[in-house]
């Protein structure tokens, strides 16, 4: 059995890439890239969204790529970078103005407002899945946000525990309680037992 290179770990391949080996960031980007979109499509709940935001963070970290900091773990950056990527597009999708009724459009045309689609499936809803995997999807959407996030890191960005810790600027201890209690509120939606 032939043996085999051990991979390059990330400040490595971020070594190469700032000596001028810019094609070794095309590493980074295929190991994390799937990882990646399920955090942010967990986060934003819509998976174009995820995919272009994706992309917008490869290319935020690779332009800030020589202030990353090697005494911490890349996969921890990234993902700081990810979160907060997400919720500055979150929070002006939130306070994104859609008209409704008549209004005069930039033109000095009259148009009619569109009504806000409410009750519109998510990305989560329409994917195709088996229906637990629905559930317990519907159950994550349910959680409060800090909480929701948590499981969103731990599950699908698959951060370890100390890495989610890093990415929140939370003592390990109290990420492991928080995730601990939203694993509780989780069983209770899916109708596993009383919250503890």
């Amino acid at each position: 059995m032939p043996h085999l290179p051990e991979p390059t770990s990330d400040e490595e391949l971020v070594r190469e890439v700032l000596a001028g080996d810019r094609e070794r960031f095309a590493v980074i980007v295929e190991r994390y890239q799937t990882r990646l979109v399920n955090y942010l499509h967990r986060l934003m709940r819509n998976v174009d969204d995820a995919h272009d935001l994706a992309q917008e963070v490869f290319v935020r970290v690779y332009q800030a790529l020589d202030r990353f900091d090697p005494r911490y773990r890349f996969s921890t950056w990234l993902f700081r970078v990810a979160q907060n990527a997400a919720i500055d597009q979150i929070r002006r999708r939130r306070f994104r103005f859609v008209p409704i009724g008549s209004h005069e459009d930039e033109h000095g045309e009259m148009r009619r407002g569109v009504e806000p689609e409410d009750g519109a499936p998510s990305a989560l809803e329409s994917m195709a899945g088996d229906e637990r995997d629905a559930e317990v999807r519907a159950a994550i959407e349910t959680l409060p946000w800090e909480y929701r996030e948590l499981i969103v890191l731990r599950h699908y960005g698959e951060l370890a525990y100390d890495e989610i810790a890093e990415v929140k600027g939370m003592p390990l201890g109290t990420v492991k309680n928080k995730l601990f209690r939203a694993r509780q509120m989780l069983k209770s939606a899916l109708g596993g037992g009383p919250e503890a």
